[in-house]
């Protein structure tokens, strides 16, 4: 419910109002007609009174020749689910000559039973994307490839500036996003996954400042600035949800410089950025190996506190 309630402001405060709708409806026209003058076939929004779904292989939109009935193609991932809902409103998309709908759903969430007593720790990095306490990595060689080449690419269009361009600069551009997503997913869903078969839960670190904290040279920086943590990170939170796998969170600080063997802690432990050796027994492996045994085991020991 909305509820309409009247102001009533002196003359200094009408004038500050009508000053503030004025400039913010001018920034709103002045998008609007950036928009207009580069989107000419944008996103449409729908409710679901003018666009309606017909099971999970049709679906009915309004046009302005009436409704139509149009096959679904790719029912998505969440039709064969049972309890399944879409909610508000679905946007019709126009991309590279094909349709799509994007959906808001909400999916049942199984129940995650009681917390797991062993924790699969996941090391975020750039030369690999993600490391577990089992010590499988989850290579990002392919994903600085396609970065390296289209940052090539993407140079000696704009030094051009031509239309075809920059079409092809935004077709790259989502290529990029999609293939980025698609590594994220099958990461993630490795992840669940092993999380699942060894019934364990899913520590993962903080993201907190991430980009701040990973160490790594000067060429991959801009991989660094690039690469959606976040993503990830949201991609195995909803997969576990789904799957029934706890997730927590934990703090990542000095997780690869701590030995797991002594429990020293020093910088001088890691004498390269890839590789880890205990100053104080000798300890030594993959520095994000040592980072993803630390994280699984401070999950271990905050679900210890929480138990306390």
């Amino acid at each position: 419910m909305t509820e309409l309630l009247k102001l009533s402001p002196d003359a200094g405060q009408r004038e500050a109002l009508l000053e503030t709708m004025r400039a913010c409806n001018a920034a709103a026209d002045r998008a609007a007609e950036v928009a207009f003058a580069h989107r000419a076939l944008g996103a449409v929004p729908y409710d679901p009174r003018i666009l309606t779904f017909k099971g999970h292989d049709q679906v009915s939109i309004a046009t302005l020749g009436g409704r139509i009935l149009v096959p679904v193609l790719n029912q998505g991932r969440w039709s064969a689910l049972d309890g399944t809902t879409r909610r508000g409103q679905t946007d019709l998309i126009y991309r590279d000559g094909q349709f799509y709908l994007a959906s808001v759903i909400e999916v049942p969430e199984p129940p995650a039973g009681a917390p797991p007593r062993d924790w699969l720790g996941v090391d975020l990095g750039i030369v690999n994307l993600a490391t577990d306490s089992h010590g499988t990595a989850y290579s990002g060689r392919a994903v600085r490839a396609v970065r390296f080449r289209n940052r090539t690419l993407r140079a000696r269009l704009q030094r051009k500036g031509t239309k075809s361009a920059k079409r092809l600069l935004k077709k790259r551009r989502r290529a990029e996003a999609r293939f980025a997503r698609n590594t994220n997913h099958v990461i993630s869903k490795r992840l669940v996954g092993k999380a699942k078969d060894t019934r364990t839960g899913i520590a993962l670190e903080d993201l907190g400042g991430i980009r701040e904290r990973v160490t790594v040279t000067k060429a991959q920086r801009a991989d660094l600035h690039a690469w959606s943590f976040r993503q990830l990170r949201t991609f195995v939170t909803y997969k576990a949800a789904l799957a029934g796998v706890h997730v927590r969170l934990v703090d990542p600080r000095n997780t690869s410089r701590t030995c797991p063997s002594c429990g020293h802690c020093a910088k001088r432990n890691r004498p390269h950025r890839d590789s880890f050796l205990c100053v104080a027994c000798g300890f030594a492996g993959p520095a994000d190996h040592i980072a993803a045994i630390n994280i699984g085991r401070r999950a271990v020991s905050h679900a210890a506190d929480d138990a306390a």
